[in-house]
C-alpha cells in the first residue's frame, strides 16, 4: 500500500462514527429512507453494505420486529446498524443468538452506546489512530501492521467461532 492509499484510509476511518442512540431518528422511516440512512453512516467502511432486500430478509427472520405500518422506529434501526457490521465476522444465526441473550440482560439504548463506543475505538486502534484525538497513526511498519491486525481479525474470529458453536450446541440440546 503506498502513502496516499494509507493516508485516504485512515482519513476515511477519522472521519466515521455512528449515530447515537438519541440521534436515530425515532419518527418513522419508510424502508428505501431506513436504507438510505443506515448506508450514509456504513459508507466509508468496507464489506459492509444493507439494502432493503437485506433488511426485509431480517424482519422474515425475526432479527428485528416488523415495520409498524411499513415504518422502522429507532430501536430497529439499532439493530439494522449492529446486524450489517456483525454478519461481516458472524453467521445470522449467531447474530439471533446475540440478540436473543441480549434481550433478556440489557436495554437497547444501553447495548447500542457500548456497542458503538467499543466499535469506533476498535476501529481507530486497528488503524492505528491514537484515540486522544484521532490524531496520525501509529509509527510502524505498514506490512507488519497489516501482519498484526491479520493475526487479532483471525484470532478473534477463531474466539467466536468456537464459542457461538459450543453455546448453540448447548441451546439445541
Amino acid at each position: 500500500m503506498d502513502k496516499f492509499e494509507n493516508t485516504r484510509a485512515i482519513d476515511d476511518i477519522k472521519r466515521f462514527h455512528l449515530p447515537k442512540y438519541n440521534e436515530i431518528p425515532d419518527v418513522g422511516l419508510f424502508l428505501e429512507q431506513t436504507t438510505k440512512y443506515v448506508s450514509g453512516y456504513l459508507e466509508n467502511l468496507e464489506g459492509i453494505t444493507i439494502t432493503s432486500s437485506m433488511i426485509s430478509n431480517y424482519v422474515k427472520k425475526k432479527l428485528i420486529d416488523n415495520p409498524i405500518k411499513k415504518q422502522y422506529y429507532r430501536d430497529q434501526i439499532v439493530y439494522i446498524i449492529f446486524i450489517a457490521i456483525a454478519k461481516s465476522v458472524l453467521s445470522l444465526e449467531e447474530i439471533e443468538h446475540l440478540i436473543n441473550v441480549r434481550g433478556k440482560q440489557y436495554d437497547c439504548k444501553e447495548l447500542y452506546e457500548y456497542f458503538c463506543n467499543e466499535f469506533e475505538s476498535n476501529l481507530y486502534s486497528v488503524f492505528g489512530i491514537t484515540p486522544e484525538a484521532k490524531e496520525e497513526p501509529y509509527p510502524q511498519n505498514e506490512d507488519r501492521f497489516l501482519l498484526h491486525n491479520t493475526i487479532i481479525t483471525a484470532s478473534h474470529k477463531i474466539y467466536l467461532d468456537k464459542i457461538f458453536a459450543l453455546r448453540i450446541h448447548n441451546e439445541k440440546e
